[in-house]
């Protein structure tokens, strides 16, 4: 008998195992229809013995001392500070978008000051904030909205910006400053031996036990377990009883090149240009050295694994249709990013998963029992529902 069937092993239910294992010493299973743990983190070695990311690059940055901390227990890190260009009118220029981004392209020399009254004699009023247009015209203007977003929002999306919640464009800041990182949070780093090994570490506990190549369905019924924690599609969970949630997908084109080095930075993004969004350069990430190098290309698409919720109010509205059903769910939890439709990094899906385990062991009584101290082999007591 497990106490947890764990649906998905990448963070979510990763970081839930080892907590449930580790702190209740209860019984975990875990189980990924995909034949490797680390969800859409997964990375590992190619041919060539360069270490890339199956599911283009994953880059962690938080400003939360906490969960750095927690994901510390597994894994030691390589400071890595992500940087991208952006391919516009025939130049790669810094993207979020700052001051060298404008003066290069304009072939001005302004100071901050003058970028901030540069922007707003461009900027269009715009008495509403609804749409992701309205949040970059509101500050830029139209002009380089359609240079930097439009475009790229398009193929990223399958829909124009006007057709998107605020908030997929609201994530990407406007810098009047010549600060060229991608993000600016406290903590930005690499796991130092990669994502997957960190997962390993992670799971790896004397309570825990992990299927993969495993639909949960087809075992759920068969295996004796008391709670179950879901992180899948939720919509997928209720056999689409309401229709299916819109996600966007990716389709990764992998390619090693025989040479060290094959972009300035870590990442180049195609507003205006290639059928791909960006491509990725993983050496820059993992520091590693090696006289090869590996890119990714990646493709939007509208079939395929989802990634990405597609957020406009009806997707909303249908989704509360399902949560309504999950909340009523019995002895079942529901985490993650595709099981609450949000669109979380890295950190906050193990913010959310740290979170719930407080709320399960705050609510659910500990009972005792014997299990096997691990290292040892002696009995020590412990506690399971």
């Amino acid at each position: 008998m497990f106490d947890w069937l764990i649906v998905g092993a990448g963070f979510a239910g990763s970081v839930l195992a080892e907590r449930l294992a580790s702190q209740r010493g209860e019984r975990v299973l875990v189980v990924d229809r995909r034949p490797h743990i680390a969800g859409n983190a997964y990375d590992h070695f190619n041919d060539a013995g360069l270490l890339v990311h199956r599911y283009g690059p994953h880059i962690f940055h938080t400003n939360s001392d906490a969960i750095l901390d927690h994901l510390s227990q597994f894994t030691g890190w390589r400071p890595y500070e992500h940087r991208v260009l952006g391919e516009v009118d025939g130049m790669r220029v810094p993207i979020p978008i700052n001051l060298d981004t404008i003066n290069r392209l304009y072939g001005l020399d302004l100071t901050s000051d003058e970028l901030t009254a540069w922007f707003a004699a461009r900027a269009e009023p715009v008495e509403r904030i609804e749409t992701s247009e309205d949040v970059v015209v509101s500050v830029v203007g139209r002009e380089l909205y359609e240079k930097f977003f439009q475009g790229y929002t398009r193929k990223q999306w399958g829909l124009d910006p006007s057709q998107l919640d605020k908030s997929i464009t609201a994530r990407v800041p406007i810098r009047t400053n010549r600060d060229d990182r991608y993000f600016t949070d406290t903590h930005q780093c690499m796991p130092d031996r990669g994502y997957t090994r960190m997962f390993e570490r992670m799971l790896d506990h004397p309570n825990i036990a992990v299927m993969l190549n495993c639909d949960y369905r087809s075992i759920v019924d068969m295996i004796p377990h008391r709670r179950l924690i879901y992180t899948g599609p939720i919509d997928e969970f209720y056999d689409y009883r309401f229709g299916r949630l819109p996600y966007r997908s990716l389709r990764f084109v992998h390619e090693t090149l025989d040479q060290a080095q094959a972009l300035p930075t870590g990442t180049v993004n195609y507003p205006q240009t290639e059928d791909f969004t960006r491509i990725s350069e993983y050496k820059h990430m993992t520091g590693q050295q090696h006289p090869q190098t590996a890119i990714t290309r990646e493709y939007p698409s509208a079939t395929g694994d989802p990634y990405y919720p597609i957020l406009r109010p009806e997707n909303q509205a249908l989704f509360k249709r399902y949560e309504a059903l999950a909340m009523a769910e019995p002895n079942t939890y529901f985490v993650g990013r595709l099981a609450t439709y949000r669109y979380y990094n890295m950190d906050q899906v193990t913010g959310q998963a740290l979170a719930m385990f407080q709320r399960i062991d705050k609510a659910l009584p500990r009972r005792m029992t014997l299990r096997l101290n691990h290292g040892n082999g002696a009995a020590q007591p412990a506690s399971a529902p």
